[in-house]
């Protein structure tokens, strides 16, 4: 199979991910909408973003947030910015995936080696290749990254010491095939859940786990109802703050420029502010949370893992070979 090459664009994120606009100076109003609790990390970067806008523009560009899913859910807002009826909204990546399936490259299980090699994908070459990608196919602004982080696992029924451990579990997983399929992988029973529904799912015993970012399972409280948490680290999240065009095109060049340098700067504020956070919430989550975890053998998941992004590699076809390949090549 011939490899295409992952085309790299020049030139800083903000240049890319920004087309001329037609207005005029004037005042406008942003409403950017997330679907996670006030005390979710969306909040750290909607509401840092928030307050540089207004300092940078001098007020003339006003950031409204909306929490918890005030405006919609995570799974409708990428097609309502497509169409211009919602401005901004922060989404994690696995669900974009349907909307633009490149994104699954960055889904797939154990694809980043550490931090380290993911901040070097994003914030490199690859990152910002991929935003350009992203914008030219489906007119939605990927404006920053934000924080990368863990999906940590939790469940009901026993805790997780190796792959063997997951037999037959009930997991509750967004609606994203490569995050349904690593599950079936891993020898689990995975259910396709919206947001919404998984609060629900969990307290009945619809399902039996799950995972989240860290800091959701606190800010959830999913400590409360779930006694076994495990860091599996087998799938890396990060949740990006995106742009319908239509917005975009509201803004005056000088207005475009202060919102482009708020959202480089709110995501290295939410990169460094969540990453502070995570060794303090998974103490808290086993300790005052009470949350039971033991020492897991992670070489049985990521063998699995491993199989699965040669598989993927393998049916999705050339730009999705380029990309794994792009991303493998920055851990080198």
């Amino acid at each position: 199979m011939s490899h295409s090459p992952f085309k790299i664009f020049a030139g800083p994120l903000a240049a890319l991910t920004v087309v001329a606009g037609t207005a005029s100076a004037q005042d406008v109003t942003i409403n950017l909408g997330y679907a996670a609790s006030e005390t979710s990390t969306y909040a750290v970067l909607a509401d840092k973003f928030e307050e540089l806008v207004e300092e940078y523009t001098e007020g003339s560009v006003d950031v409204k947030v909306r929490c918890c899913g005030q405006l919609m859910g995570e799974d409708e807002a990428f097609k309502a910015m497509q169409l211009g009826t919602v401005d901004m909204f922060v989404i994690t990546g696995n669900n974009i995936s349907p909307h633009f399936p490149l994104m699954d490259a960055f889904v797939l299980p154990y694809i980043f080696q550490n931090k380290e090699h993911a901040y070097r994908v994003l914030e490199g070459e690859v990152g910002r290749d991929f935003a350009a990608q992203l914008q030219a196919a489906t007119n939605v602004h990927l404006l920053t990254y934000g924080f990368v982080g863990d999906r940590d696992f939790y469940n009901s029924r026993s805790p997780i010491a190796s792959v063997e451990d997951m037999a037959g579990l009930k997991v509750r997983v967004p609606k994203n095939q490569v995050m349904i399929d690593t599950y079936e992988e891993f020898g689990a029973a995975p259910i396709p859940l919206p947001w919404a529904d998984t609060p629900t799912a969990l307290q009945t015993g619809t399902v039996e786990g799950a995972d989240n970012g860290t800091s959701f399972i606190k800010s959830q409280k999913f400590y409360e109802i779930m006694p076994y948490f495990t860091v599996l680290e087998h799938f890396t999240y990060f949740s990006p703050l995106f742009a319908s065009d239509r917005v975009m095109n509201k803004l005056d060049e000088a207005q475009r420029d202060a919102v482009m340098r708020a959202a480089a700067e709110a995501g290295v504020y939410h990169r460094k502010e969540m990453a502070a956070q995570t060794d303090e919430i998974r103490a808290f989550l086993t300790g005052e949370g009470g949350m039971e975890t033991t020492n897991v053998d992670r070489s049985g998941f990521i063998e699995a893992g491993l199989r699965v992004q040669d598989r993927y590699a393998a049916d999705k076809g050339d730009d999705f070979i380029a990309l794994v390949n792009a991303i493998r090549t920055e851990a080198e």
